[in-house]
């Protein structure tokens, strides 16, 4: 597995070194700083080969996070671990930054030994780390039997996530649904590619070792209900306020806290969820998308010193809803010497640095739609080549999940503590954001 693990300044200076394997020697050190921090070029791979040794390599403000192995190694696990790793020193002493890493680098090396060995990583939770490693980095010298068997069962157990005796005087969960919406469209309107990735990110405050589940309109668990004959609850709940009964997720990746096998069988979503935040889980779907803005651009050239651009954005979704931080990016060429805007809504301003035209609205309610025109000056060139015509981009947040994703349920079960479902504090947010949105012109 990994070989030796490295930090290193922005210098190039190595900050922390820890070998694992003896394949891996000081020369490694030396070749990651010649080849990568001190190379002509920058470097835009996250993984180079040096001399049949490869570094897995990520970047944390002004500092390099290394991973060297000789072996042919599972590279997705390898940046699982680096990223996992940045997460942990993040929650015991905040930014990742050089200053902070002298002066916590006791508690690194202590980290590096329970999170990894020979080279395999371990138990990387930081909720498991912080019970047997205190924010200083000095072991717990007096703790009790007790705590030590909670520490062990912990480590070796299934439920390394979430740690026993947790108590709050009010049960409360916040779930949030967080989609990016990516799209390209032709000039005509036509949708050339369209996706949507999804996070559902947790927070919990609940006593206990509660057990958590999860249900949302998945395509294949609606129809199973369909079948079934289930409820009028159950339909009325998973058709509420989108049009669309159900969505049908491509993949989806979940946290180690969910019963894979109960979702593999029943598609329910069944988990003991780790105190605090955490993200429960990935997907992607790209069928039946709700495209929150449309786009219609007409550029018209008028000889060769002069463009006419207007650009109109319609809002689709319900009124009652509200668009925020919208702003629409109008690529102009290389040769422009001035700019005309006119616009019926927010604010526009021509970027020289840029080449664009950026139109920027506060918000927008949904069924409405706004237009901005400009003309474009261009200088004379020599340059027989036709202006390439940039997409149009658009950036923006909308309070509801443009796949249709609807949360159907969310109870909490709590068997040794005198509390049940209803007396649980839930909360639910939906924020569709834009990935890349973009329309040809």
């Amino acid at each position: 597995m990994i070989g030796g693990l490295f930090i290193y300044n922005h210098k190039g200076e190595v900050l922390i070194s820890r070998v694992y394997r003896d394949d891996i020697g000081r020369n490694a050190v030396d070749a990651f700083r010649v080849n990568v921090i001190h190379a002509r070029q920058q470097v835009r791979s996250p993984v180079t080969n040096i001399a049949r040794t490869s570094f897995f390599h990520v970047k944390r403000s002004n500092v390099w996070l290394a991973a060297v192995t000789k072996q042919n190694v599972n590279a997705a696990m390898v940046f699982e671990f680096l990223y996992k790793m940045c997460d942990v020193m993040a929650a015991y002493f905040g930014k990742i930054s050089e200053e902070n890493i002298k002066n916590n680098f006791v508690l690194i090396y202590e980290l590096l030994d329970e999170i990894l060995d020979f080279g395999y990583p371990q138990n990387s939770e930081t909720g498991a780390l912080k019970t047997f490693i205190t924010q200083q980095g000095v072991k717990g010298q007096h703790q009790t039997k007790e705590e030590q068997s909670q520490i062990t069962s912990q480590v070796t157990g299934q439920i390394g996530w979430r740690r026993e005796g947790i108590k709050y005087r009010r049960n409360e969960l916040f779930l949030d649904v967080l989609e990016s919406v990516n799209l390209l469209m032709s000039p005509q309107g036509q949708v050339l590619s369209a996706h949507v990735s999804g996070r559902v990110v947790m927070k919990s405050y609940l006593s206990g070792m509660p057990e958590c589940k999860f249900g949302m309109n998945d395509k294949i668990v609606i129809d199973k209900q369909g079948k079934a004959a289930v409820s009028d609850e159950v339909v009325k709940s998973s058709s509420s306020s989108s049009g669309k009964q159900s969505i049908a997720i491509d993949d989806c990746t979940f946290h180690q806290c969910v019963r894979l096998s109960k979702f593999d069988s029943e598609r329910s979503i069944s988990f003991i969820p780790p105190d605090g935040e955490y993200e429960l889980m990935r997907y992607r779907t790209t069928k039946d998308i709700i495209l929150p803005f449309r786009v219609i651009p007409l550029v018209r050239e008028v000889g060769r010193t002069k463009l006419e651009v207007k650009v109109v954005i319609k809002s689709n979704f319900k009124p009652s809803l509200l668009a925020q931080k919208i702003e629409v990016r109008i690529p102009t060429p290389l040769n422009t010497s001035g700019v005309q805007v006119i616009c019926m809504k927010g604010k526009a301003k021509y970027k020289a640095s840029e080449n664009a035209i950026v139109w920027k609205i506060k918000r927008m309610a949904g069924m409405k739609e706004s237009q901005i025109s400009a003309e474009i000056e261009l200088l004379p060139t020599n340059d027989k080549k036709k202006w390439a015509r940039p997409p149009i981009s658009m950036n923006f947040e909308v309070p509801f999940a443009p796949s249709g994703l609807k949360v159907r349920y969310l109870k909490v079960f709590e068997s040794k503590l005198n509390y049940s479902d209803h007396d649980v504090i839930k909360w639910v947010r939906y924020i569709g954001r834009s990935g890349i949105y973009e329309t040809r012109c």
